[in-house]
């Protein structure tokens, strides 16, 4: 893929078709075989969409940051991370999602610069996420950026019982030389 120039924006309640359609056609693309066809053919763009017109049309309960990537004016992806603990050690990247055709061309990994800077931003010690389980493109994706895997749990999603690996980033933290330890 030739280089591109992506940008991120801020979402607002009107992006929320636009992300809803972004998230129900990346799980479309990824988790055919890890859920069923018809919860995928069926339910989910509905789902999504409901989904972020009420995440999106309310004011957050607690730290959020949700952005869209945009390729010129073509919104090609999104991230949401949130500080979800009472002691804001932790921020959750909760979703991280980019088109198809433009998988592999920068965005992923712009979106996570985006939520390390805000949660270090925020004072958090580390990043975490969900990844499903069967979901290796994602997974490599995510160890190749220096994540961890930290244990696995069950969970539901669209309906449906699932996996998922947990998987920690540690942030930058000053040793007691001064040093800048890991998770730059």
């Amino acid at each position: 893929m030739s280089e591109i120039v992506i940008s991120l924006d801020h979402a607002t309640p009107a992006d929320a078709p636009t992300i809803a359609k972004i998230h129900a056609l990346s799980w479309q693309a990824t988790y055919r075989g890890l859920l069923p066809d018809q919860y995928l053919d069926k339910e989910v763009d509905s789902e999504r969409a409901a989904y972020w017109t009420d995440r999106l049309g309310k004011p957050a309960e607690f730290n959020r940051l949700i952005l869209v990537a945009r390729c010129a004016t073509t919104p090609i992806g999104f991230v949401c991370a949130e500080q979800s603990d009472a002691t804001g050690s932790e921020v959750l990247l909760d979703n991280l999602h980019a088109l198809k055709d433009y998988q592999g061309c920068g965005a992923g990994k712009l979106m996570i610069r985006a939520v390390r800077d805000w949660a270090r931003e925020l004072g958090a010690a580390q990043l975490y996420l969900y990844a499903l389980e069967g979901n290796w493109r994602a997974m490599e994706f995510y160890e190749r950026q220096g994540w961890q895997l930290a244990g696995t749990k069950v969970e539901q999603m669209g309906g449906h019982t699932v996996n998922a690996r947990r998987y920690i980033y540690p942030l930058a933290a000053v040793r007691a030389d001064g040093a800048v330890a890991a998770g730059q």
